[in-house]
């Protein structure tokens, strides 16, 4: 399976998308739109050996969740929501 390399997606009080691992206290980038910290979010989990993607909608319920497979993967999951 994947090493700890989650990443969430989710939108601060002051109108910033931000992009961060799960177990860091910081940001890893910050963004204007849900969309452009997705689409690093997925470009960063390619690169770094896959992971787990979880997206928050703005009441801070997870909306989505998907498995990004290593950007080489031979194998990547049948994954049916994306």
């Amino acid at each position: 399976m994947f090493k700890k390399n989650n990443r969430i997606v989710f939108k601060r009080e002051d109108g910033k998308h931000v992009n961060k691992k799960l177990d860091s206290p910081k940001a890893s980038s910050l963004h204007k739109t849900q969309r452009e910290a997705e689409r690093t979010a997925r470009e960063m989990l390619k690169n770094s050996g896959g992971g787990e993607l979880i997206t928050k909608g703005l009441n801070g319920k997870i909306r989505s969740k998907d498995t990004i497979p290593h950007a080489k993967d031979p194998f990547p999951p049948k994954d049916k929501e994306n």
